[in-house]
């Protein structure tokens, strides 16, 4: 799933080759994001659209040879005049009169040309890494001059290898690229992306490049690119102001060929300490900011046409103020942040708290009466992605997250925003793995008190992963334990939801540390918050006289959470109600699909009722003789506290919920684990028939979880 999908998008056509486009957007000025070498297309952009587009109108191309534009073998087609034109057809298609160019890599010299030729269609430049031929091939040092851009040169200017794999840059080379075409460009993003810890970029790239073919380079290698006296002839010609980007450890475009056309341009060149040749994928963060403020200092905001009011208020007089972040990956995080911070009002009275919240969490916290940030409408739907990752109750989480990135990055630009423009003395991230993980990676931008909460630490590949999916999530891990040991201060509490004796005891790699040591160490444990108090629920009679169910009947509720990936689990269970009616003789099944499945997209059926969203589940569960749900903490740990028997089914490939949710509850001695392949009508018949009723032993849950955790926060205040 996209963060942002397109406006508006369509083809222009030059020279019988259709150029596909895309609109995002309608502020200003508007920011063309040009192509790059044909091996990959426009989605090299996604971290940068989201956000641009909320601030300008942003249109991006995809070359030709790959994308959605046509593929040709014409070299001419890829020549540096064509690339012009196909850039002011995208211009002219989209109603563009001028605007600010974008431009990564190879695409910097096309941006010179445009500008040079058309310097009334371009407000200014941003180059990224510009890959231009500033040193003729065959002359000075050969390797600084290969490595100086190596599409500058023909695959065939490396002499052809024999038998033996050929090593670094010597794959540049025709019959590799024909042979070993997947090796090549994993060979070349992973110089691209030199930077620790990038697999998902490397990964992105390579898919990428597997949209085109190297016949494909090899026709656009055979198009003659610009001579230095073209882009000399160009950069005087300039008339707009150009900003360099260029990292320190670019290995495929060094840094002073970078430093040598600020020069010739007369450009600002900002470089990147440690970053590798795309750091629009490796540090978006600051790439966005930086060119969102060169396209803001061109062409500022239209002034408003009345006069602004502004305050500002002396500390005595400042109230305490939270922005409180809750993951909307179902609704087990709003139940507890909101028992967390009702607590957290009762010891600092006078505290302030805005949500930064999506559906279907926004839904929880508007219904308890909280402010919810109006922000928050701009937030980029993770529950729909992960819904979108999801098959038939299966959900591979961890693939999931890293696939979530760009949605991460503009939620994370959009947390900026708000930081920016109202102070906070603290801000509170239930598992909000965006701003976590990317304050680590700016960590410059940090002005506030942070804590960071989860209830699970660790990613942990799923055992048909093979060797590559344990060596990412080992990747990630080691990531997670570098940026903590690197930076401190970044939080000033981590939170776990739980006790050491709830986090697994596996390693989070096979070189790193055992899991448990670590967050003991780097830890501070709450116990476990179930966002109730469970003593009121002690006289059952009573709460189900509340809730409508009669003495004499056996009520077996089944929810799936707030996701909408628990369908096919609630079809399965409706699908064997006829066989477990006649198992357990007048069953009152009670459905409830949460906020996100659609209760009419059920069938209904005598005894079966099916609702939506449901505030106060938490009591249907515990009036409830058994429970089926899926595998999640929350609804888990409210069952267990309230001592009621369950069946819980954990999604397929869902490493939290298989791991770290089933460890917690053999510690608890909780619940009755199926698996989904498991659940025939007859089986699960038999299963709900024993354990509906049964009486239970469980670990009590402690039930002053969200004192503890709101004492650290108001520590912090």
């Amino acid at each position: 799933m996209r963060a942002r999908e397109a406006d508006s998008e369509g083809f222009v056509e030059h020279d019988g080759v259709k150029i596909h486009y895309e609109v995002y957007g309608d502020g200003g000025p508007t920011i063309l994001l040009m192509p790059s070498w044909t091996i990959v297309h426009a989605r090299t952009w996604k971290m940068q659209i989201p956000y641009l587009a909320r601030h300008h109108r942003v249109v991006v191309y995809d070359g030709p040879g790959n994308g959605a534009s046509d593929r040709t073998l014409r070299p001419e087609a890829y020549h540096h005049t064509t690339q012009v034109e196909y850039a002011l057809g995208v211009l002219d298609a989209t109603g563009t009169h001028r605007a600010v160019v974008g431009a990564l890599s190879m695409a910097a010299r096309w941006a010179l040309e445009l500008a040079a030729e058309h310097p009334d269609r371009v407000l200014g430049i941003v180059t990224i890494a510009g890959a231009v031929p500033l040193r003729d091939a065959g002359t000075g040092d050969s390797e600084d001059t290969f490595l100086a851009a190596p599409p500058d040169l023909p695959p065939s200017s490396v002499p052809e290898l024999g038998q033996d794999p050929p090593a670094h840059w010597a794959k540049w080379n025709r019959r590799y690229w024909l042979d070993h075409y997947e090796d090549f460009t994993t060979f070349f993003f992973g110089q691209c992306f030199s930077e620790p810890f990038s697999t998902k970029a490397i990964e992105d790239a390579v898919g990428w490049a597997g949209e085109t073919t190297p016949q494909m380079l090899l026709a656009e290698a055979a198009s003659p690119p610009p001579s230095r006296v073209d882009i000399e002839e160009w950069a005087a010609r300039l008339r707009c102001p150009v900003l360099h980007l260029h990292g320190s450890d670019d290995r495929v475009v060094p840094l002073r060929a970078g430093e040598e056309l600020a020069e010739l341009t007369g450009g600002r060149l900002v470089v990147l300490e440690g970053a590798g040749h795309v750091p629009v994928a490796g540090d978006p963060v600051r790439c966005n900011v930086l060119i969102h403020e060169f396209a803001e200092q061109i062409q500022p905001p239209r002034p408003l046409p009345f006069p602004l009011r502004e305050s500002w208020t002396r500390w005595t007089s400042r109230p305490r103020r939270v922005l409180y972040l809750s993951s909307p990956i179902g609704l087990g995080h709003a139940r507890r942040d909101l028992a967390i911070a009702r607590e957290l009002r009762r010891q600092v009275p006078d505290v302030e708290i805005d949500w930064l919240a999506q559906h279907p969490v926004s839904r929880a916290l508007e219904h308890a009466g909280e402010r919810v940030h109006p922000a928050s409408r701009w937030l980029a739907s993770e529950s729909t992605h992960i819904e979108s990752e999801a098959a038939e109750h299966d959900l591979h989480c961890f693939q999931a997250l890293r696939r979530m990135d760009e949605i991460l990055v503009a939620n994370f630009m959009l947390f900026r925003d708000v930081v920016r423009e109202q102070a906070y003395d603290l801000v509170v991230g239930d598992e909000a793995w965006e701003v976590d993980h990317f304050l680590y990676e700016n960590p410059e931008l940090k002005r506030f008190q942070y804590a960071w909460m989860t209830d699970f630490v660790g990613h942990l590949p799923m055992p048909d992963g093979g060797r590559r999916e344990a060596l990412v999530a080992a990747d990630y891990n080691a990531e997670m334990i570098e940026h903590v040991a690197r930076f401190p201060r970044i939080r000033d509490r981590a939170v776990f939801v739980g006790d050491p004796e709830d986090i697994v005891p596996d390693r989070f790699g096979a070189d790193l540390p055992y899991i448990r040591d670590w967050t003991r160490a780097n830890y501070t444990f709450a116990g476990y918050v179930t966002g109730f108090d469970p003593a009121p629920y002690a006289d059952r009679a009573a709460l189900r006289e509340q809730l409508g169910y009669h003495p004499d009947e056996q009520v077996c509720v089944v929810t799936v959470g707030g996701s909408g990936v628990g369908g096919h689990l609630l079809r399965k269970v409706l699908d064997a109600y006829p066989v477990i009616a006649r198992r357990v003789p007048g069953l009152r099944m009670v459905v409830v699909t949460g906020p996100r499945i659609d209760p009419a997209s059920l069938p209904a059926a005598p005894g079966l009722e099916v609702h939506g969203y449901v505030p106060d589940l938490h009591r249907h569960l515990a009036a409830g003789d058994l429970a089926i749900v899926q595998g999640g903490l929350t609804t888990c740990m409210e069952l267990t506290a309230s001592g009621r028997p369950f069946v819980y089914v954990p999604l397929r490939h869902h490493y939290e919920q298989n791991f770290h949710v089933a460890h917690r509850l053999r510690r608890y001695g909780a619940g009755r684990r199926l698996d989904y392949a498991d659940l025939t009508p007859d089986h699960l018949a038999e299963v709900v028939a024993a354990e509906i009723g049964t009486s239970t032993a469980y670990q009590p849950v402690a039930t002053d979880g969200a004192t503890r955790a709101a004492t650290l926060l108001a520590e912090l205040l």
